[in-house]
């Protein structure tokens, strides 16, 4: 098949900074809308302002995420942004950029630049890539494209059971803030023990033993995803923490210590771990007579609703355990707690089927990916 480098088929020219407003109907387009993005900037019109439109292929040029690519948007690009403009006819954007998409990993790898990486131009421009014919692009951009909907469906399923699960939340028991169901308040700390856990230093982690979580971990283990665990504490260590300060027990909830978005973890089996005292805090919910289900979900509301105002912190808006002590909770009756967590099973076992659902379709897109491009 033929193959064709890049500088054969596009012209490259970098963005510039703009002047972002809000009263503008041109779309100022920085890393974060090469992926989805729902935060849409403007910027002002000007003389200087770099273009890009829906035939251009653009990449980001600088930063950690250089090498991202993304295609179908026009507007002003951002100085950490480059535009890959066609020469030609000769090929479909959407099949190079999909292409593209492909070869973050390569585009990493040929960064230059010690402390900020860069795409290197040479790299890019000397990477040569296949070009079947037009018709064979448009048939590998539809199989894709036909795959990618597949994923955004399971992504889309997802979002619409977060949403049910808020709207169940609030038919059962209110609004958390207002109270207008009456229910009886108390403070979280009389309710339930708060807390973290005994400090453990950096030179006392090892490369393997009992897993060693930081509130990273913590979030994602409260949202089921997966990721490669890095630090561990040796058995002997371990005991002696847990001696110290005990561990957390079933229905127990950790939570990062900046957690605007509620990524609470409820505690649902005898794991061997430890965690990061400060950055992870620890309520002991199972010894508790609240539901930890409701509790979870309560504390998620109450943090989506006035988050500012229960954390503090000038550059990072962080809990803190006195606060969280003093928090405010709703106490309805048990039997209504007991009642929701059920509802939240059932649910809980239709996301795991979707999330089942996601992963074969992520790997059914990947390998077409590698059929089509190698």
């Amino acid at each position: 098949m033929k193959k064709v480098k890049i500088k054969e088929l596009f012209d490259i020219r970098k963005g510039k900074k703009a002047e972002e407003v809000e009263n503008s109907d041109l779309r100022y387009i920085q890393i974060e809308d090469l992926r989805d993005n729902e935060n849409i900037k403007f910027c002002s019109p000007s003389d200087s302002n770099i273009l890009c439109n829906q035939d251009d292929v653009l990449i980001a040029w600088d930063g950690a995420n250089a090498g991202t690519v993304g295609f179908g948007v026009e507007g002003v690009m951002g100085s950490t942004i480059a535009r890959l403009r066609p020469k030609n006819e000769d090929f479909i954007s959407e099949y190079v950029g999909l292409l593209l998409q492909s070869k973050f990993d390569f585009f990493q790898r040929t960064a230059t630049g010690a402390t900020i990486p860069h795409v290197s131009r040479k790299a890019l421009e000397n990477l040569e890539i296949p070009l079947p014919s037009l018709s064979d692009q448009k048939a590998i951009v539809a199989k894709l494209d036909r795959a990618q909907r597949l994923i955004d469906i399971d992504r889309e399923m997802l979002a619409k059971y977060d949403d049910l699960i808020q709207s169940v939340f609030l038919e059962m028991f209110g609004d958390p803030v207002t109270n207008p169901k009456g229910w009886e308040i108390n403070e979280l700390g009389k309710v339930c023990d708060v807390g973290s856990s005994k400090r453990v230093y950096v030179k006392e982690l090892v490369d393997e033993g009992i897993p060693f979580y930081r509130g990273q971990e913590i979030g994602k283990l409260s949202e089921g995803e997966d990721f490669e665990q890095e630090l561990y504490l040796t058995q002997e260590h371990y005991q002696e923490l847990i001696d110290h300060s005990g561990k957390p027990k079933n229905g127990d909830l950790l939570m990062p210590s900046i957690c605007p978005d509620g990524r609470i973890y409820i505690v649902q089996d005898n794991r061997e771990f430890y965690f990061k005292d400060g950055r992870v805090l620890w309520i002991k919910s199972g010894d508790s007579d609240i539901n930890s289900f409701y509790l979870r979900y309560h504390l998620k509301a109450l943090f989506h609703a006035n988050y500012s105002e229960i954390a503090s912190g000038t550059t990072f808006e962080e809990l803190k355990i006195f606060a969280l002590r003093e928090l405010k909770i709703l106490i309805p009756p048990t039997a209504l707690q007991n009642k929701f967590q059920t509802e939240i099973e059932r649910i809980n076992k239709e996301i795991e089927r979707t999330n089942q659902s996601l992963v074969k379709s992520e790997e059914l897109f990947s390998s077409l990916v590698q059929e089509a491009f190698g």
